[in-house]
């Protein structure tokens, strides 16, 4: 067998559910069905983490990871008045999102961040004045 070395900002690891790991292209909605996804992400702005919408795993929670910087995960409000709740991580903090809940997230820093979900029905939605 071959070994190589997977550069883990440029690709993704997916987990298959026959014990098979593959460096893959990085996905932001569905991917492969039963396919954990590792990804990691070098982060500058608020743009490049889509601050301006909700995210939501409806088939498993997530694991976000804050390698380096800090960031703010923010969970959209069950009722229409309701207010965010908010996360704070650090370098070196992680944060697991429930199953379903929208979510989205904010920089304080520039950051290193690792997500690690089943993207199986992965939704983003326009974040809206109502939520």
């Amino acid at each position: 067998m071959t070994t190589t070395t997977v550069d883990l900002f440029a690709s993704a690891l997916h987990f298959h559910p026959d014990g098979h790991v593959r460096a893959v292209e990085r996905q932001m909605t569905s991917g492969s069905s039963g396919t954990w996804q590792i990804a990691t992400f070098h982060v500058e702005t608020n743009a490049d983490v889509h601050a301006d919408h909700w995210e939501m795993h409806p088939e498993a929670e997530e694991a976000v990871c804050c390698l380096s910087g800090g960031i703010r995960i923010y969970f959209r409000p069950d009722a229409p008045d309701g207010a965010e709740d908010m996360v704070q991580l650090q370098a070196g903090a992680a944060v697991v999102v429930p199953r379903g809940r929208w979510h989205r997230l904010e920089l304080d820093a520039p950051s290193d961040l690792m997500s690690i979900t089943l993207r199986d029905g992965t939704r983003l939605e326009k974040r809206t004045a109502t939520h």
